[in-house]
């Protein structure tokens, strides 16, 4: 991997304020990923391919990362990077709606990674049920969606995007199999971005989990919320 031209990749989205996995929340991710040592990863929301990139340092030796983007300039543009990364053997890039390629996938994966439409993340979570292997890792980001999620909002704006969230958390934790560890990934100013987990039990003590990066809202990290 050349480390030199993802640290350019990642400097240009930054200036460009496209959207990309922050450094801390990698460093929670990574924790894990180390932990399993994933073969494949599916991620859903590939925006220039910097977060799929970097999941290729904690892949199993001859993983593959398959991940989703329906933005064709955004997907010439991963596909470029990826290249001059040196890691085009790593990833494919499925080009379209995640919400068709999605009920088309039959593998398995060790890890997925939501970070795509918010008003799609109780399909997505659906589906990514669906595709996980036993004791797998389901990351989803910015669940709380600024803190919209956990507040009174009700503009028309963003209105369907934070009623899908809100019914996302409650499919999760209606399931008693479910249970939830919040954990603190970084400070932003005068608020926090954490992280929350959902542990999926899938019986004879094989689990999943699902951890969702809550941004904004300070939760504490002794925090627990029912099943």
């Amino acid at each position: 991997m050349n480390k030199e031209e993802l640290e350019k990749i990642k400097e240009k989205a930054l200036e460009e304020h496209i959207p990309i996995i922050m450094d801390d929340t990698l460093k929670v991710m990574e924790k894990y990923l180390k932990e399993i040592k994933p073969k494949r990863i599916l991620e859903i929301g590939t925006a220039v391919g910097y977060s799929a990139m970097c999941f290729t340092l904690f892949l199993e030796e001859g993983g593959k990362i398959d991940t989703i983007e329906r933005e064709s300039d955004r997907v010439k543009q991963a596909r470029e990077n990826i290249k001059k990364v040196g890691v085009e053997e790593k990833i494919n890039i499925y080009e379209g709606d995640a919400l068709e390629i999605l009920p088309t996938l039959e593998e398995k994966y060790d890890a997925v990674f939501i970070d795509a439409a918010k008003g799609k993340y109780p399909f997505f979570l659906e589906q990514a049920l669906r595709l996980i292997n036993k004791n797998g890792i389901i990351f989803a980001d910015n669940i709380l969606y600024k803190g919209y999620v956990m507040s009174d909002y009700n503009k028309h704006k963003q209105r369907t995007a934070v009623r899908n969230l809100r019914e996302y958390i409650k499919e999760v934790n209606e399931n008693p199999d479910l249970d939830t560890e919040i954990l603190e990934v970084r400070r932003w100013l005068s608020s926090k971005q954490n992280k929350i987990m959902w542990k999926w039990g899938c019986g004879s003590g094989d689990r999943h989990y699902v951890d969702i990066f809550v941004n904004v809202v300070p939760v504490p990290t002794s925090t627990k919320m029912s099943t």
